[in-house]
């Protein structure tokens, strides 16, 4: 105990801008991902996607970001079985890990999972640093599972609303009546989904709870609220005859730029819902013990502050803005060439399975499920459109990204013992 009382507020300091450097790292290696198809596509600007991630960035993390927050707070090591001086050096080194790791990766602009990262560099710290028990190793199996199941659950998403595109919408005499018809039923689709998620999962969080009725009915209104203010942005695109000439779809691709910022949305939402936790679990759980004065049984138990998820968020927004391109050049422009209509179906595609498994609670790669989907839609076109190289170089990466993270947070934690201990 002496040594959380000597070091409180220094450790409690150097915990926020550890964890403010992991929100960094989220922001300009992930939020990119979120962000790279609608930008990529042309339907947003680099600042429309920055502002767009600055407000449902922050709306997901904070109401429906708990689930998964607890997972990494809680879920994964043994609060019982580490000493509270351990716990806090241990999750310090786990976020200076993960966000380092984050960093090297963004300058390669290698779009790589910060739920992996942080996972790795926890496991790291707990199984090396302290002892193999206290890991929840059971806790680990779903996770792992989650690598191969949500590209592929959100490529196959994707490729069935491509598809829905194109027989619906593209491939039909009048492509831009069409789209006008069909692209509203999209955007209930898009409010809808993300709406359920939050009003039956998150905002028990800011103390309203729903019933599943209640919920349901919720959600579909605010589905048909999105679909309407769609339809009204809609009447005021007109067919561009001049544009048509040149690229057939022009004035289709346009529909679907209106919608891809109601997916942009959604997308953004669904990232906060689930990756904020990555930065702010293990923040959470060090403010946790310094302010129980040591007693890490308490600190599991208790909520997650909301200053510390302001911090996360702040760090996130930041990060995108300073080096998110890079990432974003990666997903946006360099495994398939995509345009509005094949960005909508891979953030849809993402958006719906990252909020499913938001809802139970398990902490999913956005990145892994983005990837996939814009797979999905490259598969979709036939796999020459596809550029093999610059897939192979990310699933390579992928699979370095839980080892660095570990390996990187036994480094730190050694060294933070011996600076502190």
């Amino acid at each position: 105990m002496s040594f959380i009382a000597e070091y409180g507020s220094v450790l409690l300091v150097l915990a926020c801008a550890f964890g403010f450097f992991m929100a960094w790292g989220v922001g300009a290696n992930d939020v990119a991902n979120a962000m790279g198809t609608s930008v990529g596509s042309r339907a947003l600007t680099i600042k429309q996607a920055i502002i767009v991630a600055m407000i449902f960035e922050f709306c997901g993390a904070y109401l429906a970001g708990g689930e998964v927050t607890e997972t990494i707070k809680n879920g994964i090591v043994d609060a019982e079985v580490i000493s509270p001086d351990l716990m806090v050096l241990g999750m310090m080194s786990a976020l200076l890990a993960a966000g380092t790791w984050l960093m090297i990766a963004t300058m390669k602009g290698w779009p790589v999972s910060t739920t992996h990262s942080i996972i790795g560099a926890v496991i790291g710290f707990a199984a090396v640093g302290v002892s193999t028990d206290a890991v929840h190793w059971e806790a680990i199996g779903p996770i792992v599972a989650s690598w191969v199941v949500t590209p592929m659950l959100s490529g196959i998403v994707a490729f069935g609303l491509f598809m829905s595109v194109q027989k619906l919408i593209i491939n039909t005499d009048d492509p831009f009546l069409n789209a006008k018809r069909f692209v509203p039923l999209y955007m209930f689709l898009t409010g809808f989904m993300v709406a359920l998620m939050t009003v039956t999962k998150g905002l028990k969080h800011v103390g309203l709870t729903l019933s599943g009725g209640q919920g349901i009915l919720l959600a579909f209104a605010i589905g048909v609220l999105v679909m309407l203010a769609g339809i009204a942005l809609l009447s005021r695109i007109k067919l561009d005859v001049e544009a048509d000439r040149t690229f057939h779809y022009a004035s289709v691709e346009k529909v679907f730029a209106v919608l891809m910022i109601f997916t942009a949305c959604s997308m953004a939402f669904a990232h906060g819902a689930n990756d904020v936790a990555n930065a702010v679990g293990p923040l959470a759980a060090v403010v946790g013990v310094i302010q129980s004065g040591g007693a890490a049984e308490i600190a599991a138990k208790s909520p997650v502050p909301g200053w510390v998820l302001l911090l996360g968020a702040l760090g996130i927004v930041i990060g995108l803005a300073t080096y998110g391109y890079k990432v974003i050049a990666t997903i946006g422009k360099e495994i398939t060439e995509l345009t509005p209509s094949r960005g909508f179906a891979a953030e849809l595609a993402t958006a719906t399975t990252v909020v499913g498994a938001s809802a139970i609670g398990l902490p999913v790669s956005t990145t892994h499920t983005l990837v996939g989907a814009v797979l999905g839609i490259g598969i979709a076109r036939g796999i020459g459109a596809l550029n093999l190289g610059v897939v192979g170089s990310i699933f390579m990466s992928w699979l370095i990204t839980l080892p660095a993270g570990a390996f990187l947070a036994i480094v730190f934690f050694t060294l933070l013992k011996a600076i502190f201990v």
